[in-house]
């Protein structure tokens, strides 16, 4: 059973709706590189790995992601709370409004739905950490498209957040992949499966 704390990793608070700046940051609940397809991919990865220290890195990552989907839920609340008809059709939010109102739908910004189609769980620990390697530096690229795009303080201060934790996730993959590659007992770790045929 989890502990858990009902206050975000991080403040969030901003003071002005901007709809226009939702429409891009809803990608980081629902798109392709988002905290929702983090922490579905980290969580399910680690059920097949076979150290435990690797198993506890993708575990306390995958639940970190979750605390993300937090504060990018609670991001995009309070970007769009208590818009006006006329901001949400000026601000380009008009195509979301109708199918969620203002409701949190985890999206990318090209509008499409969450999928898990963009995630992968191998069963093949270097397959899967090369993947997340890979998946952070998206993360953190995506956060640095959103810093280019958007200029209120208050949800830049949030998002600078998020973009630093993704490079310290970096960092601790790096750190399972190099754990991973001194535990098999092969020079050649890339000729199998420490998963599978233990």
């Amino acid at each position: 059973m989890w502990s858990y704390d009902k206050h975000l990793i991080h403040p969030v608070k901003i003071k002005r709706p901007d709809a226009k700046a939702a429409t891009v940051i809803m990608s980081q609940l629902g798109g392709p590189h988002g905290e929702l397809g983090a922490a579905t991919r980290y969580l399910s990865q680690r059920y097949s790995c076979p150290f435990g220290e690797i198993t506890g890195t993708l575990t306390d990552v995958g639940t970190e992601e979750l605390a993300h989907v937090e504060m990018i839920s609670a991001i995009l609340y309070q970007l769009t709370k208590n818009l006006t008809v006329e901001q949400i059709k000026a601000q380009g939010f008009d195509q979301y409004f109708v199918d969620h109102t203002a409701g949190i739908w985890p999206q990318a910004a090209s509008g499409m739905a969450f999928s898990t189609e963009t995630l992968a769980s191998t069963g093949d620990l270097f397959a899967d950490l090369h993947e997340d390697l890979a998946a952070e530096q998206k993360a953190r690229l995506s956060y640095d498209n959103i810093l280019r795009l958007v200029d209120d303080p208050d949800v830049k201060d949030a998002i600078r957040f998020l973009r630093e934790r993704e490079i310290v996730h970096f960092q601790r993959f790096g750190e399972a992949l190099r754990i991973g590659q001194e535990k098999v007992n092969s020079k050649n770790f890339y000729a199998f499966n420490p998963e599978f045929g233990r």
